[in-house]
């Protein structure tokens, strides 16, 4: 290869990584910009609620037991018994558990950046089976017990928007505040009539809990049958937690989820177990699943993926000044493939900073329309041919074109990204099919 073709192919390369300053740069921005709206997200959701998680209904029956033990006194002598009153509370998960959300979502506006909260009408209804003698057996005799109550969880109480009110077997009762169960969390009780624990017990319940929420909104499949469906005016879902839909239906405008489970998949009742007997409530409460309002492709991580492809861009294009220079015989000055690769580097600060006021689509047609009408513009003089200017200008606008493809889409992005790549690999050596190499770089470059 001879000293100029060297030379040529030295600089260019010098300049693309020279590039990679401006490039890095914007990235660092793009980072410092998605974590500031990040900040404000999080303010947004420390002034109204967080996302939410309902974990409930559980029927708690309070009880005081008596507990006898035979003891030998320490200097020795006759046995007696050791009688002690022993506080607690019996568990009760519920037989059927079925849950009905219309959720509506809104954004919420703090300066330029945005927050999607979520308000969720909550439709919760079931039955509770108690067992004879609350299951107890023959050490029946030794409980007494107090009022029962029915006790929710609520992660963020903040986001309670109504009063709420249970219906049990027809009769209508006000919850109260707390759950009156320190390892359940926050949330709502209501007290209940005594039960009949001599006999089986049969508790049907249904309540409404409107909640308002960000992020996340989550349930705990507390029955040992369970039927939760969600429905939203929100079109990318993302489903979260253990346990995905068994039936989902999206489209442009919203989606309905569907999720059955049995305590055969969620084993709720050894979980509440451990979390009873104090050795982790962990496994209870991670049993959850629900839908994440976050959209998973928004204007940071979209231009954070398009500068990813920069430096593809700016080789890109240098190429295609490198065969105008091989193929035509023009000359094409280093500070002139340097002032392009500005030009491209801007493109994304345009982007980046538009698209937080306009939205990343109309952002990017702006953006790409300057580019290529400013590099149109400069290539007309610069390769002495308005034709030759507009068909590369052309060329960059199908390669903006490709790129918003890529961006767009969440499933195919690495295909499309490689079938792009190949095929202009393919034109490349297609145009060059002919070329001397050897003798490139005699004339000027």
């Amino acid at each position: 290869m001879n000293r100029n073709l060297s030379l040529k192919l030295g600089a260019i390369a010098f300049l693309i990584v020279l590039l990679l300053v401006p490039l890095l740069m914007i990235g660092g921005l793009i980072q410092e910009r998605q974590s500031l709206r990040d900040g404000v997200v999080q303010d947004i959701a420390q002034s109204s609620s967080f996302s939410q998680t309902l974990s409930g209904p559980l029927l708690v029956v309070p009880y005081r037991k008596i507990e006898r033990q035979w003891k030998t006194p320490e200097g020795g002598g006759a046995l007696y018994q050791d009688v002690k009153t022993v506080n607690g509370h019996l568990y009760f998960l519920p037989e059927t558990f079925d849950l009905n959300a219309r959720i509506d979502t809104e954004l919420r506006s703090r300066g330029i950046y945005e927050a999607r909260l979520y308000h969720a009408e909550n439709r919760i209804n079931g039955q509770f089976q108690i067992p004879v003698k609350l299951g107890l057996g023959n050490d029946f005799e030794d409980y007494t017990f107090d009022a029962p109550f029915l006790a929710v969880a609520i992660s963020d109480i903040r986001g309670i928007e109504k009063g709420l009110k249970l219906d049990l077997n027809g009769q209508s009762m006000d919850f109260q505040p707390g759950t009156g169960l320190s390892w359940l969390g926050a949330g709502v009780h209501v007290a209940l009539p005594a039960l009949d624990s001599r006999n089986e017990t049969v508790l049907d319940y249904a309540f409404d809990v409107s909640l308002q929420g960000t992020g996340k909104l989550q349930v705990l499949p507390v029955g040992r049958s369970s039927n939760v469906t969600m429905a939203a005016n929100w079109p990318h879902p993302s489903f979260v937690g253990n346990y995905l839909p068994s039936s989902r239906l999206i489209d442009s405008q919203s989606f309905t989820a569907n999720w059955k489970t049995s305590f055969f998949s969620t084993n709720m009742e050894d979980a509440l177990s451990q979390c009873v007997n104090n050795e982790s409530c962990l496994e209870f409460k991670e049993r959850a699943f629900g839908v994440s309002f976050i959209d998973p492709v928004d204007q940071y991580l979209k231009s954070e993926r398009a500068i990813k492809y920069a430096l593809l861009f700016i080789a890109l294009t240098f190429a295609g000044f490198f065969l105008f220079e091989v193929l035509k015989s023009l000359s094409v000055h280093p500070i002139q493939y340097l002032l392009v690769g500005v030009a491209l580097a801007f493109f994304y600060l345009l982007l980046l900073s538009l698209s937080e006021h306009v939205g990343f689509g109309p952002a990017y047609a702006i953006s790409a329309s300057a580019c290529v009408l400013l590099i149109g513009f400069y290539l007309s003089h610069v390769l002495h041919s308005l034709g030759r200017a507009l068909s590369f200008s052309g060329g960059l606008a199908v390669l903006y074109g490709m790129l918003y493809g890529l961006l767009s889409a969440e499933d195919y992005a690495l295909l499309m990204g490689s079938l792009l790549l190949f095929g202009l690999l393919g034109v490349f050596m297609i145009l060059t099919r002919r070329l001397d190499w050897y003798r490139v770089g005699q004339g000027k470059l």
